[in-house]
């Protein structure tokens, strides 16, 4: 699923445009944008779009309210985590973050508005659906993975405590997102989110360990995002604890438990395919070949 197709990108633009109007602080307006776009490979959103297509959503609408929201929060937590009081990290998708680009200052009042345009973005996508009934239920979900305590807000918590669980870290971290764009596609399509919370699960954890392995191994250029960062800030990480080669059996093992936990649905053959296909975008080099 291309993201530009996906109808993500109309929504997420109509909520930058809400948030960022010409009454907006100029430079607020500009870090929410730089935020956001031109965006990464957007695979949350994707994620939660084809789940509610594996279970047969006909009014996309909630389902496109949703990815975009997931995806503003994304976005929100890159601006926060980049911040000098945790990553400090200078570069973001291969140019200035947005602490960098505008200063401490806005850059914590942009994730903020981001946070808030997320939950806004749902309001408007069921204020516009045909069963905005639903929304309840995509506030829960979505709430959840934001939030404490097993949001992301949490997991940016764990970073702070003298011990840590890695695999509780990890689902918290970046496995909460991912947790909330399955369920969230899930409870789009009117059916029951729960069964849907272990492909996110799983997917996400695999997520975050690829990303311990390329903070490890990868060029910072390449990468467009500073490396080295969990060693020198002392971070749990898959690869510090697990060492290398226990990091990448371990990222294997979640894709393949992830690919097997898709519940039963009309268009499970096909989700299994996609998540395997994005799966290999974020395995980190030379490892992509041995996916399946």
């Amino acid at each position: 699923m291309d993201k530009q197709e996906s109808g993500c990108e109309q929504v997420l633009e109509a909520a930058l445009a809400r948030a960022a109007d010409p009454r907006c602080p100029p430079q607020l307006a500009g870090a929410l944008r730089h935020a956001v776009f031109p965006g990464g490979a957007r695979v949350r959103p994707q994620l939660c779009l084809a789940v509610a297509a594996a279970n047969g959503d006909e009014d996309r609408t909630l389902a496109r309210g949703a990815a975009a929201a997931i995806e503003l929060l994304h976005c929100a937590s890159l601006v926060h985590d980049d911040l000098p009081c945790f990553d400090n990290a200078a570069q973001r998708r291969g140019r200035p973050s947005v602490h960098a680009a505008y200063g401490e200052q806005i850059a914590v009042l942009a994730g903020d508005a981001l946070i808030v345009a997320a939950f806004e973005a749902l309001a408007v996508a069921a204020a516009a659906s045909a069963q905005p009934a639903r929304l309840g239920s995509l506030l829960s979900v979505v709430g959840r993975g934001v939030g404490a305590p097993f949001g992301i807000a949490a997991g940016q918590a764990w970073e702070c405590e003298p011990a840590v669980d890695l695999s509780l870290y990890h689902q918290s971290k970046t496995g909460a997102l991912f947790i909330a764009a399955t369920c969230a596609g899930a409870a789009a399509a009117g059916v029951d989110p729960l069964p849907w919370r272990a492909l996110g699960a799983r997917i996400g954890e695999a997520y975050q360990v690829a990303d311990d392995i390329q903070d490890a191994t990868a060029d910072a250029g390449e990468l467009g995002k500073p490396t080295g960062c969990d060693a020198a800030l002392g971070r749990p990480s898959a690869v510090r604890e697990l060492g290398l080669d226990g990091a990448v059996r371990r990222l294997r093992q979640l894709l393949e438990e992830g690919l097997m936990s898709v519940p039963d649905c009309p268009g499970r053959d096909g989700l299994q395919v996609l998540v395997r296909n994005q799966a290999r975008r974020f395995l980190p080099k030379g490892l992509d070949r041995n996916a399946a």
